[in-house]
């Protein structure tokens, strides 16, 4: 299992999703996240252009988790919970 951290925009997210019809997707996301950040399915997406180990997972078409994964000392730091567009 990973240690995970919340950015202060992930808190906001947070927030928000808790109140959306989306908040078991988010919830089921982020354990298959803890348990292994790299599982499939469901597919994630490293980010482009490439930056240093930051993925995504899709919730919806707008919406999606995005998050950093420190290898080294087993930390996923969850930037976003909610929308990319926004």
């Amino acid at each position: 299992m990973w240690k995970t951290e919340l950015t202060k925009q992930a808190l906001k997210d947070s927030e928000k999703a808790q109140k959306s019809v989306y908040k078991d997707k988010i919830e089921e996301l982020l354990k298959i996240i803890k348990n292994n950040p790299y599982q499939t399915p469901p597919p994630y997406e490293k980010l482009q252009p490439p930056k240093d180990n930051i993925y995504s997972r899709r919730i919806n078409v707008q919406h999606r988790i995005v998050y950093h994964i420190n290898d080294k000392e087993k930390i996923i730091t969850i930037s976003a919970l909610w929308s990319h567009y926004e």
